[in-house]
């Protein structure tokens, strides 16, 4: 990843969003569980949002 955390909170957000594509990508493999893996996505896409919003207030602050 080419970004650099700039606080905590970013590095946290950086490892769940990492580690939820690890589980999607376990799930992967396993059948009749597309509700999970599509609540999963969502769950990201929330982070990502989050972390997208720190990265740009950290920005103001430099």
């Amino acid at each position: 990843m080419s970004y650099e955390p700039g606080s905590t909170e970013c590095l946290g957000l950086i490892s769940a969003k990492e580690s939820l594509l690890s589980a999607l990508n376990s799930l992967n493999r396993i059948k009749d569980i597309e509700h999970l893996k599509s609540q999963l996505k969502e769950i990201y896409k929330e982070l990502d949002e989050i972390h997208e919003g720190r990265k740009v207030l950290e920005n103001e602050q430099e």
